[in-house]
């Protein structure tokens, strides 16, 4: 039975708690002591005592058991986990991501409907609209008029699916069912959004941007399209806000929309639209496919879990929140009682950066400071290392714990429920055996 990492059981306060198996036990603490036969029959399951279970979270899905090594691979894709065909969406492996910038081949895939054959594609007639009520000039480019009109950047900028950890989350909502790897960061290449468009001309009246792109809806009715967002005039105009047809050093991979996209850091991956065919400047804010009702919205004020919330209250998705990620080792391993455990991962805080990093074996009872890289530029996630030692034999998990630059940190479990399962930056852990 898969279950997702942080998984807990919903339950009420105030009632009976339940044990990994979803029967009650009394209520001994709400740090989550655990009666004796429950203990004893956690540690026979991963195989060890564990020695800081006082303080794990009543409920707590053990680490070890959340591990899947389900294969997938696409085309130019290597070791992604699939979740689905129609669309295509996989993602990345925690080990995968352990280098400085995201391999194209390990790079996420997340489609809402199906690509334009790739057959069809071709760089040299590719054309980009760029129009809307609030464009003073409408006109067209070809990549290579983008390359010699505009200067070209490159920034390092993480892409994270809004949803990213959405199978950890309890209640269960609908959505791609997606672990920790729906992100991923590298260098792109392209111009600047905000050099286009005032090329072409933004009025005063200019609230928000739109994009189209050449993906087709999967019931092929081609009167409407599969995803159509966009952000407000701010973030459009930001310097790391791009025009992308590179990503390290290369075409930017198939799936992840060759030729052209939009590439938009710190915000859903939603907004920065694939297999890029127009922007538009709009006099108000965009109102095209997934932009209404519930898509990518949370509630305008907190819920409670498993609430309706009528779509009038629920908030358009702006910057991503902070999160990290354990990269090195991968979740399961043994290692020696005397030997020192060395750590790896990455940070990251959707608009803002990452100041602190922290990591814990006695589920989050104390921290150990880590070390933190600074990022290549804004957007850009950051490395982190850190080395542990375990104090006697048995199961421990390693929890990764990230702090912004604003104070905000990752939540220990799991984060403020929504409707989608959105946002969810809970803590990542990690199994680990002292033999």
């Amino acid at each position: 039975m898969k279950k997702g990492i942080h998984e807990v059981y919903a339950q009420d306060p105030q009632k009976a708690d339940l044990d990994i198996f979803g029967r009650e036990v009394d209520p001994v603490s709400r740090r989550g002591f655990l009666k004796k036969t429950s203990l004893l029959t956690m540690a026979s399951i991963v195989g060890a005592n564990i020695p800081f279970a006082q303080n794990m979270p009543g409920g707590l899905i053990p680490a070890l058991l959340a591990n899947s090594d389900q294969p997938f691979s696409v085309e130019g894709k290597d070791g992604l986990i699939y979740l689905n065909d129609r669309p295509v969406n996989a993602e990345t492996p925690p080990q995968f991501l352990d280098s400085p910038f995201t391999e194209p081949k390990y790079f996420f895939i997340r489609n809402n409907g199906n690509p334009p054959e790739l057959k069809d594609i071709d760089p040299k007639t590719w054309k980009l609209e760029i129009s809307g009520e609030s464009c003073q000039k409408p006109q067209s480019f070809s990549i290579e008029d983008l390359k010699k009109k505009f200067k070209t950047y490159t920034y390092a900028l993480v892409i994270e699916c809004g949803g990213n950890s959405r199978a950890e989350v309890v209640p269960a909502t609908k959505g791609n069912q997606w672990q920790l790897g729906a992100v991923g960061c590298g260098r792109w290449t392209g111009v600047r959004l905000r050099d286009v468009l005032e090329y072409c001309g933004i009025k005063k009246d200019a609230q928000y941007i739109g994009f189209y792109g050449a993906d087709k809806r999967l019931d092929g009715d081609e009167s409407k399209e599969v995803i159509s967002r966009g952000v407000p005039m701010k973030k459009a105009l930001e310097d790391e806000t791009l025009i992308a047809w590179s990503y390290e050093g290369q075409d930017i991979p198939y799936m992840n929309g060759y030729p052209l996209r939009l590439v938009i850091g710190g915000w859903p991956a939603s907004v920065s639209g694939k297999w890029l065919k127009k922007i538009v400047v709009r006099n108000k804010v965009h109102d095209g496919v997934k932009m209404n009702g519930q898509s990518y919205r949370i509630p305008c004020k907190p819920v409670a879990p498993g609430e309706k919330v009528p779509d009038e209250d629920m908030c358009i998705m702006e910057s991503m929140v902070v999160k990290s990620i354990i990269t090195h080792p991968i979740s399961g391993i043994k290692t020696p009682l005397n030997k020192q455990l060395d750590l790896r991962g990455k940070a990251w805080a959707g608009d803002r950066s990452v100041k602190e990093m922290y990591v814990s074996i006695d589920f989050g009872a104390t921290w150990q400071k880590a070390k933190l890289k600074k990022p290549l530029n804004r957007l850009a996630w950051q490395e982190w290392s850190a080395s542990v030692k375990f104090p006697q034999e048995g199961y421990y998990e390693v929890w990764a714990r990230a702090v912004d630059d604003a104070g905000k940190s990752q939540p220990m479990v799991l984060p403020q429920w929504n409707p989608r399962g959105y946002l969810n930056n809970a803590c990542h852990r990690i199994a680990v055996r002292v033999i």
